[in-house]
């Protein structure tokens, strides 16, 4: 054991792990978010809490995971770089786990650009790489990046990352999972998977480098809930590959919220067939009331205890 986190647990108890997702709010009322997750209790190992994602401004997700972390949930800490230096960059990482955390996930954090505030600076002080390097030596080495010695060392912190199969150069998407894995990520959660079969020629390059006995790949799974969203993803959603199979299917649905959840449960009984693949992480983007259903009909619960 590393942090000793629930989601470590049940990865190295060989079990196929299960996250979902919570985006705090665009205010401090936390109501929605603790409903959320606590219908998500026992469907799920823990929850990613997006920090500020698609750059629009929220309520952060340290604060968020501490509340989480009072209900007897367990968060994933989401961490970009586009908005600190790395002086807070440590700082927060050090309040995090001092509040209970035991899970954090290094990203780089969509271009401000696209969020509410597109006239903010983005900071970008060190990359999403070199942030998994630093947690990683806080944690093993007792250091912070500028080389002094932590008053104590940061212990138990499951680094995670996350990787896109589908963007370009394909060819060179392997090497930089090879790189996290050696700057010091534990767990890798990935792109949402709508190719299948690019996701699975994949898998192959990963397994042909042994990575997928260095490091636990979750895989990312997001129910479509229209065919207009389909649409907009694979039109405008850089880094999202949805095949023209899968735009014809819904288009064929009566009921197209019901053909995008079968979908998702689809691939996710896929993806517990591909060797290497160690999870699963659900993205339910505004309809994280679906989490269980999906949880249940895709054959994973209930969840193994720990």
């Amino acid at each position: 054991m590393i942090a000793g986190s629930k989601l470590e647990k049940v990865i190295a108890g060989g079990h196929f792990a299960v996250t979902g997702e919570l985006g705090p709010p665009k205010s401090a009322d936390l109501t929605q978010l603790r409903h959320h997750a606590e219908a998500m209790r026992r469907h799920v190992e823990a929850y990613n809490l997006t920090d500020n994602q698609t750059a629009i401004v929220r309520t952060s997700s340290i604060a968020c995971g501490a509340v989480l972390i009072q209900m007897g949930l367990e968060p994933v800490i989401q961490m970009t770089v586009r908005d600190r230096n790395r002086i807070c960059l440590q700082s927060d990482l050090l309040g995090a786990v001092a509040l209970g955390a035991k899970n954090v996930l290094c990203l780089s954090g969509d271009h401000q650009k696209f969020g509410n505030e597109p006239a903010a600076k983005g900071v970008f002080d060190i990359d999403s790489m070199q942030l998994i390097k630093a947690l990683k030596d806080m944690r093993d080495a007792g250091k912070f990046i500028g080389g002094e010695a932590l008053e104590h060392p940061l212990e138990k912190v499951f680094i995670g990352a996350v990787e896109n199969p589908f963007a370009d150069p394909f060819a060179y998407r392997v090497d930089r999972l090879e790189k996290k894995i050696n700057a010091g990520a534990n767990f890798i959660q990935t792109q949402c998977i709508f190719d299948l079969e690019r996701f699975k020629k994949w898998m192959e390059l990963v397994r042909e480098r042994g990575l997928h006995k260095r490091v636990a790949i979750l895989g990312g799974v997001t129910p479509i809930k229209s065919l207009g969203a389909a649409r907009y993803m694979k039109n405008n959603v850089s880094g999202i590959t949805i095949p023209d199979e899968l735009i014809a299917r819904l288009q064929g649905a009566e009921n197209k919220k019901a053909e995008g959840l079968k979908i998702c449960i689809e691939t996710i009984q896929q993806l517990k067939e591909i060797e290497g693949v160690a999870g699963v992480h659900i993205m339910a983007i505004a309809w994280e009331e679906v989490v269980p259903e999906i949880v249940e009909r895709a054959g994973l619960y209930p969840r193994p205890p720990v």
